[in-house]
């Protein structure tokens, strides 16, 4: 195995290491029997630290470690029981929102260079896409295992969280490409190219 994989691995599972530690902070109660948790903060970071394919990889471990019943997800919960439940959907497609991260990550850092595109601007196209998507399936989901309507899914599982989600948007954006540059200068990253 060359010296490279080793190190995106151990990048890899370190970051998922992070993701399961985050998940820990107590969630904030909302109306509806949907918390507010910082996995939806730390995840997009992953995509954006890792790359589009790394972080997407430390969210999907992320997701596995806790279905096969590992102690990782919200609340020191795991197991398929947890994805089945109300918030299972807004689990499994934690990826999404790593993915789309990177993808605007890396498509911004490539045609800023030529001036095109202004980097944030889709870093945060990206991020919204991403956000959406987790929302859209953790709604729709919700439906389902409460036999709900959209409407009460929406009320439940996106309205109370737009003010939050769009701070953390903001905050992943901010900080997300900063705290990058500074772990490739620091050599703790692998080589990447970073042009923001």
């Amino acid at each position: 195995m060359k010296n490279n994989n080793i190190v995106e691995i151990t990048q890899i599972g370190v970051v998922a290491a992070i993701i399961c530690a985050i998940s820990q902070l107590p969630g904030i109660p909302l109306p509806g029997g949907v918390p507010m948790t910082l996995q939806t903060l730390i995840i997009p970071l992953a995509g954006i630290l890792l790359g589009t394919k790394n972080g997407t990889i430390a969210t999907v471990v992320y997701v596995l470690l806790g279905a096969v019943g590992l102690p990782v997800f919200a609340g020191f919960s795991g197991g398929l029981g947890s994805i089945a439940g109300m918030t299972g959907g807004f689990i499994v497609s934690f990826p999404l929102l790593a993915l789309f991260a990177g993808i605007g990550d890396s498509f911004g850092s490539k045609l800023v260079k030529s001036s095109k595109v202004p980097y944030y601007v889709l870093l945060l196209i990206g991020l919204v896409i991403g956000a959406s998507l987790n929302y859209l399936i953790g709604t729709v989901w919700f439906m389902f295992v409460a036999k709900s309507t959209f409407a009460a899914g929406f009320a439940a599982c996106v309205a109370p969280f737009i003010p939050t989600s769009i701070l953390k948007i903001v905050l992943v954006a901010a900080i997300g490409p900063a705290v990058k540059r500074i772990l490739l200068r620091s050599d703790v990253l692998s080589s990447r190219k970073v042009a923001v």
